[in-house]
């Protein structure tokens, strides 16, 4: 026999072997899908922790009801807020990690912010530090100057408060007014 048939003969003698092995199959899914179950409840147990790490915060301050005529109005998205000089420090007590929907109105009182489906807050006047453009805060990072992040005292510590407007041009405007705001107040208060 030449090497050609023998090497055909031999092929036709081997059976092909099963291409699918179900149980194994399901059994590798089901690993992933609980694997995925655990990290998902591990980073809940990680969320809620660091909550609880943060339970001394005060209650957010919400809005007087005679705030003034608004400065500007901003309609945009709140990223959320950290310590104040630790872009990935995020804070989560009282909703202050929910990202969602956000309408800021400037007023000589301080600025609003109202968030749909989340719990709105209050920065007044005599809070505010500071505004500048930048370009992250924890979990989101843009273009340089692509958030406009307001410095703020609430309780004991300084907080950082990031937001994007659906129109990136407007913050400069309102660094601009809120600074403005700041020195006109501190030298008011000397």
């Amino acid at each position: 026999m030449t090497p050609l048939i023998a090497i055909a003969a031999e092929a036709v003698e081997q059976k092909s072997a099963e291409v699918t092995d179900w149980a194994g199959r399901i059994g590798w899914v089901a690993g992933l899908l609980i694997f995925i179950a655990l990290v998902y409840w591990l980073m809940r147990q990680g969320w809620k922790w660091r909550g609880s790490l943060q339970s001394d915060l005060p209650e957010l301050p919400t809005a007087p009801a005679g705030t003034g005529p608004a400065t500007l109005t901003l309609s945009g998205r709140y990223h959320g807020s950290t310590t104040a000089g630790q872009w990935l420090d995020r804070i989560v007590a009282h909703g202050l990690g929910t990202r969602s929907r956000a309408e800021l109105t400037l007023t000589e009182a301080g600025i609003t912010v109202g968030r749909p489906g989340a719990n709105d807050f209050f920065l007044p006047v005599g809070a505010l530090r500071e505004a500048r453009l930048d370009k992250g805060i924890a979990g989101k990072v843009l273009a340089e100057g692509g958030l406009l992040v307001v410095t703020w005292a609430h309780g004991d510590k300084l907080l950082d408060s990031g937001f994007r407007s659906d129109r990136a041009a407007e913050h400069t405007a309102w660094v601009e007014a809120i600074n403005s705001m700041i020195n006109t107040t501190e030298g008011i208060a000397r």
